[in-house]
């Protein structure tokens, strides 16, 4: 089994929690190489995990000839940039989650994805991952019957405080259009109740303001609170609500409902609650052992490279919630419905 050598581009939280830790226990895996946003926090992840090699310059490092998978860590303004020059290099790609800034910039990076033979990959969302694989098998043996109603709500307070300083997800700068998680959100519906064929959203931004920690005022212009009605391809309703400033919103929740039945689940909880139509209610459903569904995302995609499986969510996928994220914008702007899909 031939040796499989990893550069990663941007350490943040997530490839610090998940991905280092995935990918370096698997046999015949070995992270060389390292280049984050500063050279003493390239320096330090380098220590903490052995990584012989760090780089100031993102490109020398996707440039080396030792290189076969490039680990793209970090926020989206990045990502199409680090993709394009990996895939030029000849290298494997694994691109965090969000894509990347905007529809546009997502169509380049699947496009120069088929030109190549190396596979690509996007981190999966963690949401539902636990009763995924539960809830795709109840959908296609028919347990919803003809699916009607899709509602998904994710409502909470992270945003809240005007006192709080802007992250990188609410500087449009580093972030692009991602809003929230609406992305990643956008990921889940189109694999458990396919796409939109239009929609028509509403979008605010309660806190505009918010201080800057080197002194003075960001205006915030990525909306925290999002409202969206569409209809799937097959017909269903759906209605969908984000919002980063509501206190006691209670969190994230999606409701299925069929002409046969339903199925709701709570992010978090490790179960659906389920019922037939004819059923008094809905009751808990636990995982069958079978079913279950760990993380095991850095695995799939060594999978993928070595025995040509498919990934977990692959760089089409990204493109179409990047399409979502660009109609919510346009139905913003315009106030009308947008048809999907949007085309080139």
């Amino acid at each position: 089994m031939a040796k499989l050598r990893i550069g990663i581009v941007g350490a943040g939280g997530i490839v610090k929690e998940r991905h280092l830790p995935g990918f370096t226990a698997i046999d015949g895996v070995e992270v060389v190489a390292v280049s984050n946003r500063t050279r003493e926090s390239g320096e330090a992840v380098a220590h903490d995990w052995s990584i012989p090699h760090v780089h100031d310059d993102w490109r020398e490092l996707v440039n080396r000839d030792d290189l076969d998978i490039i680990v793209v860590g970090t926020w989206p303004y990045l990502h199409r940039d680090v993709t394009a020059a990996a895939l030029r290099a000849h290298k494997h790609v694994f691109c965090q989650a969000r894509m990347t800034m905007n529809y546009a910039d997502a169509r380049s990076m699947y496009e120069l994805s088929q030109l190549s033979d190396r596979v690509t990959a996007l981190c999966p969302p963690p949401h539902v991952m636990p009763v995924d694989k539960l809830v795709r098998q109840m959908i296609a043996e028919g347990f919803l019957g003809e699916l009607r109603h899709v509602r998904l709500t994710s409502l909470n307070a992270a945003g809240a405080d005007p006192a709080q300083p802007p992250s990188w997800r609410q500087i449009a700068a580093y972030s692009g259009l991602n809003t929230m998680a609406v992305g990643i959100w956008a990921e889940i519906l189109h694999s458990w109740c396919g796409y939109c064929r239009e929609l028509q959203a509403s979008a605010r931004v309660f806190v505009p303001a918010r201080p800057r920690p080197e002194g003075g005022t960001y205006q915030v212009a990525i909306p925290d609170s999002v409202s969206v009605l569409a209809t799937f391809e097959n017909g269903a309703q759906g209605v969908f609500h984000w919002s980063a400033v509501a206190p006691h919103g209670g969190g994230d929740r999606i409701e299925l409902y069929g002409s046969e039945g339903a199925i709701v689940h709570v992010p978090g909880s490790g179960r659906i609650e389920a019922g037939r139509a004819n059923e008094a209610g809905l009751t808990a459903r636990e995982v069958p052992p079978g079913l279950r569904n760990p993380w095991a995302v850095e695995a799939n995609f060594i999978t993928a490279i070595r025995e040509g499986v498919p990934v977990q969510t692959s760089f089409y996928d990204g493109l179409r919630y990047m399409e979502f994220l660009e109609a919510i914008y346009r139905s913003q702007a315009t106030g009308g419905r947008v048809n999907l899909p949007l085309g080139p």
